[in-house]
Formats: structure tokens, C-alpha cells, sequence
């Protein structure tokens, strides 16, 4: 099963469709428009059932096959929201909202799965029912999590559950996949170290949270250097000091840290709170400074299942003549609360040479969409054969 013909034929619609969103971002669960248009079009293609509201505003559409004694049911997922970055593409339909824009590509994900939306409507060559599935708030709001809490599985039926997203610096069309974990958790934590600020000239008075915070962002590191078995993953990064002062000759009272923690393993994930937390605690102590520390597990590990993984490569062979083995990954994706719902695969769509998701350059490829959607088409095709 190469790309199939009736993409190449939809291209010019879905292209359009892609960059009319381009042109409209709208970030985490306020996708109204996004969903609107997502609702619209699943009616006009004919599915049997749209839903909206799942997870705040998520959108589902069902299509049932011309035969559906089989029982099966699989869930097919895009995710439609955008990133708070000030585009600086140039193209004639980069977006409309300064501060605002499709950086990651979903733009891409939800026009590929509408793609494929119509052809399965057109054709219902499957022996089953196809639930899409169009999520908000990848970006940080948890959109998954808030659609399974809200019944996604359950209510729909769901046996099984498959994610794409494009990979730039992989060639147009092509795939890759691994099984188990392939991206990672992403922890965020933020810490206050609190002190007794003074003049600058008698550091003997004070209990200078500056000094205390720095030996923090440097302990912190022995995490991975010293606490976790070398060949394991862990990425601690503080990426935001901020202090409670701004004069040359002023220790102030307060330091503010905020970073992220990243692992694949479970182990690891409860070790690098464990040490974050004793490390900050005890460094604040050693110089006479309170740490007040928040730790919140946003993602999970994103686990791919291994017989699904083998099937959606199978899949993705038949389209573009290969499937490679992606590398581990250590951004997040949210798609994990799906994977940990039901069994299932999540795959990556090469995107060619082009910036990297969440550059203000970065720009999803159109000739990326005939493959895209054909792999969700052979999704349901080959996992629920008509006979």
C-alpha cells in the first residue's frame, strides 16, 4: 500500500486547510475556532457521529466501516493547539496573532487526520469503527489527561490508540518509530530560596539567597553526574533565576528558581525528585536560607507498546518503503496519557530540512501529507482488514 492516490487528489484541499490554521493559532484549550472547523468538516465528510466539549474542547469524530462485526475499535489522535512564539517565517500565511503561532507543527497533525477523515468517510474499507480524535492543549495544558478523564476511552469504546507528529530532519514522508519508552517525563519544579537580605557591603549580616541559589544550580547537576546510573537518561536544567532586587549594592532577600526534570525510567524519575528536593533543602540550610520548593509531574513517560509498534511500522513500510528506529527523545508528549489508557503507538512523519519545532522559522512541509494520511488510513485498514 504506497501513498495512496485520493491524497494526491485532496492535497490543494488539505494544504488549504493546513494553512488557513497556520494562519489562526490559538494556544492550549482555547482552540474554538480550531474545533469549530474540525466539527464542521467531520459532519460534511458524512462520520456517523461528532462530539465536541471532550476534554474542554476536544473534538471526536466516528466512522463506522462497511462492516463492523469484528468488534474492533481504534482511535486515531492529532493535536491542534499552537505555541506563545512571535512567528518569523515570511511565508504569505504565517499567522495572523502576533505572539502566536503553529510551531510544532499540529497544524499539520490536524489537516493530515481531517485528510484521512475524509477518505475513510468516502470509503469505509474496514471492518470496524475509526474514532479521530483532535486534542487541545499539547503544549503544556495536559489536553490528553483532560480528554481520558473525561470519559475518551470509555465512552467511545476505544481498543487501541495511534499519534503522529512530523520530525524535522528526517526526509519528507518517511518514518520512524521505536518501541517502549521513546519521550520522556517532563517534571517542572519551582524553588524560592528565601534569606535575609542587606547592604552590600556587609555580607556578615545577611543570608545572601544569591550564593545559595547558585550552589544549587551547580549541585544540581551531580543528579545526573553522580546519583543516576550512567546509562540511564536524566536532564535537570534550571532555566529561569530570578532575585528580588536590582540594585548594584543591595543583597536581597529572595532568589526564584524554575527549571524542568526529564527521565524514561521510573526509578530515575522518583530518584531526581528525591535528590532535587534533599539537594535544594539542605544547600538552603547549610547557609542559613529556607527553601520552599514545588515539584509537579506534568508528563509522564511516553511508553509505545510493543506489538502495536511493530504493526504501525508494518504500516508505515507499506507507504514509504522503510520505517527507521527513532532515537529516544527528551521533550515531552502528551499523548502519554492515551498510551497509558489503552495499548498502542505513536510515530514520527519526517518533515525534511527544515528548523526545528518551537523555532520562530519552523514550518510544517505540505509534501508531507500524502504520507501522514495514508498511514492513518492503512492504520485502520490493515488493523481492522474487511475480509
Amino acid at each position: 500500500m504506497p501513498v495512496k492516490n485520493r491524497f494526491a487528489d485532496l492535497l490543494p484541499d488539505i494544504t488549504a486547510w493546513r494553512r488557513d490554521l497556520h494562519m489562526h493559532p490559538e494556544l492550549q484549550y482555547d482552540t474554538h475556532r480550531t474545533s469549530g472547523i474540525v466539527a464542521e468538516k467531520l459532519a460534511a465528510f458524512g462520520c456517523d457521529d461528532v462530539v465536541t466539549g471532550i476534554g474542554r474542547t476536544g473534538v471526536v469524530g466516528v466512522i463506522k466501516g462497511r462492516k463492523t462485526g469484528s468488534g474492533k475499535v481504534i482511535g486515531l489522535r492529532a493535536d491542534m493547539d499552537a505555541l506563545p512564539i512571535i512567528e518569523d517565517t515570511g511565508l504569505d500565511y504565517a499567522s495572523t496573532t502576533r505572539g502566536k503561532m503553529h510551531a510544532c507543527g499540529h497544524d499539520g497533525h490536524t489537516a493530515m487526520l481531517l485528510g484521512a477523515a475524509q477518505y475513510l468517510a468516502e470509503t469505509r474499507n474496514f471492518d470496524g469503527t475509526v474514532v479521530l480524535i483532535f486534542q487541545p492543549a499539547e503544549e503544556g495544558g495536559g489536553g490528553g489527561r483532560e480528554m481520558v478523564n473525561d470519559g475518551l476511552m470509555e465512552r467511545f469504546g476505544i481498543q487501541e490508540v495511534y499519534g503522529m507528529h512530523n520530525w524535522p530532519g528526517m526526509p519528507v514522508g518517511t518514518f520512524a518509530i521505536r518501541p517502549g519508552a521513546f519521550f520522556a517525563a517532563t517534571d517542572i519544579f519551582e524553588i524560592t530560596v528565601e534569606g535575609k537580605g542587606g547592604h552590600g557591603a556587609k555580607p556578615h549580616d545577611c543570608a545572601d539567597p544569591i550564593v545559595a541559589a547558585s550552589q544549587m544550580v551547580t549541585a544540581l547537576q551531580t543528579i545526573a553526574s553522580r546519583n543516576v546510573d550512567p546509562v540511564k537518561q536524566v536532564v535537570v536544567s534550571v532555566t529561569s533565576f530570578q532575585s528580588e532586587g536590582d540594585a548594584f549594592n543591595v543583597i536581597p532577600p529572595r532568589v526564584h528558581l524554575r527549571g524542568t526534570v526529564r527521565t524514561l525510567d521510573e526509578g530515575v524519575h522518583d530518584l531526581a525528585e528525591t535528590r532535587l528536593k534533599s539537594i535544594c533543602d539542605l544547600t538552603a540550610q547549610a547557609l542559613g536560607c529556607v527553601a520552599q520548593i514545588t515539584y509537579t509531574r506534568n508528563y509522564p513517560v511516553m511508553v509505545n507498546s510493543e506489538a502495536q509498534t511493530e504493526f504501525a511500522a508494518d504500516v508505515a513500510r507499506d507507504v514509504s518503503g522503510d520505517c527507521a528506529e527513532a532515537p529516544l527523545v527528551m521533550g515531552g508528549e502528551d499523548f502519554a496519557f492515551l498510551l497509558n489508557a489503552r495499548p498502542g503507538a505513536y510515530i514520527l512523519v519526517g518533515n525534511g530540512d527544515t528548523a526545528g519545532v518551537h523555532h520562530p522559522k519552523y514550518n510544517f512541509d505540505d509534501n508531507a501529507i500524502p504520507a501522514g494520511c495514508s498511514w492513518w488510513a492503512g492504520v485502520a485498514e490493515q488493523r481492522m482488514p474487511i475480509g
